[in-house]
């Protein structure tokens, strides 16, 4: 499938910095010849170096990827915008051009606590959650 048959998703969250980013590379990484995928924040920040390591465990490196900014993709044609946290969902209920919209919080893991073994483990629950969410919502589109 060429690039301008692949149906285009935008993955949103606050910062861009730890779901968002793990949902592109997992969507890419899964259904990447039939998804062109993006991320972006609506207040971007940095991609979360715990985000990285998990990745990395699963075979994903997301170590140059950069947080990027919504206002980037205004007047994009996108198939699918998809909020991966509620407050991206509030500040951003629908975008301008998208043809669906999807909603699926996942818990913000750059909040764990702990030694770094503490807070990796809760990344990587929230990096397993939104392979399976994916694997669902994505497979048969």
């Amino acid at each position: 499938m060429s690039d301008k048959e692949k149906r285009r998703v935008l993955f949103l969250c606050t910062h861009n910095s730890a779901r968002s980013q793990m949902a592109e590379g997992i969507l890419r990484n899964l259904y990447g010849d039939k998804f062109e995928v993006f991320s972006a924040g609506t207040e971007p920040s940095r991609v979360n170096p715990y985000a990285m390591g998990a990745m990395q465990e699963i075979g994903i490196d997301i170590s140059e990827n950069t947080s990027k900014s919504i206002e980037g993709f205004q007047g994009m044609n996108i198939d699918y915008v998809v909020t991966v946290c509620d407050r991206a969902k509030e500040s951003c209920s629908t975008f301008p051009g998208a043809k669906h919209n999807i909603h699926k919080g996942f818990i913000d893991p750059s909040k764990f606590g702990g030694k770094d073994e503490e807070i990796l483990l809760g990344f990587r629950q929230i990096r397993d959650e939104i392979r399976s969410w994916i694997q669902k919502e994505f497979e048969n589109i």
